[in-house]
């Protein structure tokens, strides 16, 4: 249901020169292309979005925003373009000075962020649509499933006591209890955020407490030169990849005295080579079942993918036996799940 036809959609790219972690992060080069350049990109591809503004403090920056295809009506006061200047401030600064300088004031907010490189525009339009959808919501967030339950968190005092994030009634010490019976926890990814003007203006919040929540498969958020040099090598931009995945430790869980005919399935990881799978990207299983002992597991093995419901292009069996492997595009499975 499009109901954004008459709304006024405008999107905000904060982009401040200082950064500690990288400097000049927000235009630090990946694939030959400014980072702030892919989120203007974003926002112009996005169907819903009628304006383009980046609020910047430095007059370089705003130039390359131009180039790129964003308006850049003003410079943001240096006093907002500090490490403690808040997104909140940034915003409300932006729709002040559209609204004094222009009497222009959007119907909701659309905030990307350059940090954020990989981002699908159809996601942006979704997002909007779901905004306008709910009159009731004050704001929309796009998140990530949590890999493990908020229940199984906990804070350590000075004194090395421990408490529970959470304690809730219904699930009495749940950090106890089996992951899969406690409910899920989403963590907002930084990918995209849209609020109401109405609630950054006069609720004073970027988000209000009517927050709807958008799930995602990918955390994409550049912080440190290894996160760079990872999206660089990896590409999620550029299209299908190939995944070459483990079973033993990923796919299945690991069997007791390497007796393969009683692994049990992951169905964490098998969902995400399934969503990687559908998602037209290349899946090869490969395995070193077999290669210490001399024992053939193919058959058993296929006929539990098949089981399991494992989506693959291809299996390899035969892998090296070794006590250490050492390769330079390495993902571990924490990693693999943030695809």
């Amino acid at each position: 249901m499009q109901l954004s036809a008459q709304a006024e959609i405008l999107a905000i790219i904060p982009a401040r020169s200082g950064s500690k972690s990288i400097p000049h992060k927000n235009i630090q080069s990946l694939k030959g292309k400014p980072m702030l350049v892919y989120s203007i990109e974003h926002a112009r591809q996005s169907k819903l979005i009628t304006r383009v503004i980046v609020s910047t403090d430095d007059a370089y920056y705003a130039e390359l925003a131009k180039t790129a295809g964003a308006e850049v009506p003003f410079l943001r006061p240096a006093a907002l373009a500090q490490d403690n200047s808040t997104d909140l401030e940034v915003f409300q600064h932006a729709l002040h000075w559209l609204a004094e300088h222009e009497q222009y004031t959007p119907d909701l907010v659309v905030h990307l962020r350059p940090t954020c490189p990989v981002r699908n525009a159809a996601d942006i339009d979704a997002m909007i649509n779901l905004l306008l959808e709910h009159p009731e919501a004050d704001a929309i967030r796009s998140v990530v499933e949590n890999p493990e339950p908020v229940f199984k968190m906990w804070f350590k005092d000075a004194d090395g006591k421990m408490k529970p994030v959470v304690e809730d009634e219904r699930f009495p010490e749940a950090y106890n209890l089996p992951r899969q019976s406690l409910p899920k926890a989403y963590l907002q990814n930084a990918n995209i955020d849209i609020a109401r003007t109405n609630t950054i203006l006069h609720k004073n919040s970027m988000t209000g407490q009517n927050i709807l929540g958008y799930e995602m498969p990918d955390f994409v958020d550049i912080d440190h030169y290894h996160q760079l040099e990872n999206i660089a090598a990896h590409g999620q931009e550029d299209g299908a990849k190939t995944f070459v995945v483990d079973i033993d430790g990923v796919i299945a869980f690991l069997s007791p005295k390497n007796d393969y005919s009683l692994a049990e399935g992951n169905p964490e990881f098998i969902k995400k080579v399934n969503e990687l799978y559908d998602a037209g990207h290349t899946i090869v299983l490969f395995t070193a079942r077999g290669s210490k002992t001399g024992i053939d597991w193919h058959e058993t093995t296929r006929s539990q993918m098949e089981r399991w419901g494992v989506k693959y292009h291809e299996l390899k069996m035969g892998k090296p036996f070794a006590d250490y492997y050492v390769d330079d595009r390495l993902l571990s499975p924490v990693e693999f799940l943030k695809f």
